[in-house]
């Protein structure tokens, strides 16, 4: 890792680790309402249980935080996860009712709680820009 991608990635790390590990402990409100979400948007998921689904969540945001974290593992694989993690939750932004005001990409106040994953989605890009922009210049 070099000392320009450290910020974003422990920045990004820590907090996706964090709420891994608060999912964790989740109770049956707090999975019944996310695999809620989650199934309405992403048929897949309707086949678990809803403590399945938080812990198959928690899982995720625990490697993908561990990944930035992790200083061996390099800026592209770091920068894929980030990406695809990010991605997936865009996608609930997108498609979600409510959570973008009519005719526009902009959050309604309800989806300002997904859409500020945005920038999550921007730093998973810049990293494998990155690595990738890295590994060809050594060529």
């Amino acid at each position: 890792m070099k000392l320009h991608e450290a910020p974003p990635r422990i920045a990004t790390g820590a907090f996706i680790l964090h709420t891994g590990l608060q999912k964790w402990k989740g109770d049956d409100a707090t999975a019944e309402a996310m695999h809620g979400m989650a199934g309405g948007v992403y048929p897949a998921f309707r086949k678990l249980t809803p403590q399945q689904f938080l812990r198959l969540l928690s899982c995720g945001e625990i490697v993908t935080g561990s990944l930035l974290l992790a200083p061996f593992v390099p800026t592209a694989v770091a920068g894929v996860a980030l990406t695809g993690f990010s991605g997936a939750l865009l996608g609930l932004y997108a498609r979600l009712p409510g959570m973008r005001k009519p005719g526009s990409v902009f959050p309604t106040q309800e989806g300002t709680v997904l859409a500020k994953d945005s920038w999550m989605l921007g730093i998973g890009l810049g990293l494998v820009a990155d690595g990738l922009t890295d590994r060809r210049c050594r060529r």
